[in-house]
């Protein structure tokens, strides 16, 4: 008998920075498949990590696995030009795709000129793609992603592809609950802070007078198991929350509420000050044992660590506390197949 397909399961190809980069993906895709992942994300980065490359490639190369945006940016490229692209992905793969948009830092599209992004952008956005998906002609478009004299794909057109967005906070939850197929929850979420989202979203689907039951919601779950080397575990954990600490330290802190005052103080450090860039990628292991210390066990709870048992043990109780599906967050298939194994041996 062949094993269960992992469906409530997903990674990040690529984690992070990508590792080797953009070749590695191929065999992530190919391993992640093999392992029973049910989904594999692609997260974009302005530099390697270009959406569409990446999806083309991480399909070609896979029969069975959900490959995901999570996510591209709705205000990067035309409305067609992503319409066009989902669409192929969507073909190319006979429904194997989801496009994944999310908001995107501010602060870095202030730097390169391009426009933040609103959350009536999204839901804006999310309505035209499925009337191009269906062959309809939108004539005369005014709406919050712009105006557009006409906007059409292929009247034949009738493609039901898979919409997801990302979402942090209370508006675009209810977002994701309105219009899209899957909501992408961040990194580092409580327990209390997941299941408030996971209600926010199933009930802005019931009021939309769509089945709740038909939106997934993931919780993205750092998972590092101590079968990894200890300052490869750091990395993944105190590095890579403190790099959210500091580009969007607030949100984070007060959505889960936390204390604002210990965020301030790992601000104030002289160690994280130092660092120029992001400090996942540009902190040395010295650097990340000092900034260790300058956050709280709690705010590392939220996670998957210690031996396999131990990280399926937390990964279950995401379940619990209402996430309908878990992305095994910040580490590659090879280095998550021990967990996967253990998950599999508790499988009821």
């Amino acid at each position: 008998m062949s094993e269960r397909v992992l469906d409530e399961l997903g990674y990040y190809l690529l984690a992070g920075a990508g590792g080797e980069g953009p070749a590695g993906l191929m065999d992530e895709a190919r391993r992640g498949e093999e392992l029973g992942f049910g989904t594999g994300f692609i997260s974009e980065r302005w530099n390697v990590k270009e959406a569409s490359s990446l999806t083309g490639a991480a399909l070609a190369v896979t029969n069975r696995m959900q490959i995901a945006t999570a996510a591209t940016n709705h205000n990067t490229r035309h409305p067609l030009i992503t319409g066009s692209y989902a669409t192929t992905m969507h073909r190319l793969s006979k429904g194997r795709f989801t496009l994944g948009i999310g908001r995107g830092v501010a602060a870095m599209y202030s730097a390169f000129g391009v426009p933040a992004v609103t959350t009536a952008q999204m839901e804006d956005f999310a309505q035209v793609m499925r009337r191009l998906w269906q062959g309809e002609l939108i004539f005369n478009h005014d709406g919050p992603i712009g105006k557009y004299q006409l906007l059409f794909l292929d009247p034949d057109f009738k493609e039901n592809i898979r919409l997801a967005i990302v979402a942090f906070g209370p508006r675009t939850l209810a977002l994701g609950g309105r219009e899209f197929d899957d909501v992408i929850l961040h990194t580092y979420f409580t327990p209390e802070t997941l299941q408030r989202a996971v209600k926010t979203v199933k009930d802005a689907a019931e009021q939309a007078g769509r089945n709740p039951d038909d939106v997934k919601v993931w919780s993205c779950f750092a998972t590092v198991g101590d079968h990894l080397p200890e300052e490869l575990r750091l990395k993944k954990t105190v590095a890579r929350l403190a790099t959210y600490l500091q580009g969007y330290g607030e949100l984070l802190v007060n959505t889960n509420g936390w204390d604002l005052s210990v965020l301030q103080r790992f601000r104030d450090d002289a160690v994280v000050q130092s660092v120029a860039g992001g400090i996942d990628h540009k902190a040395t292991a010295e650097q990340i044992e000092h900034i260790a210390t300058l956050i709280p066990d709690e705010w590392l709870e939220p996670s998957a660590t210690g031996s396999s048992r131990q990280c399926v043990d937390r990964i279950r109780k995401e379940f619990d506390y209402g996430a309908d599906a878990v992305i095994m967050h910040g580490a590659t298939p090879d280095e998550l197949e021990p967990i996967v194994a253990e998950y599999r041996a508790s499988d009821s």
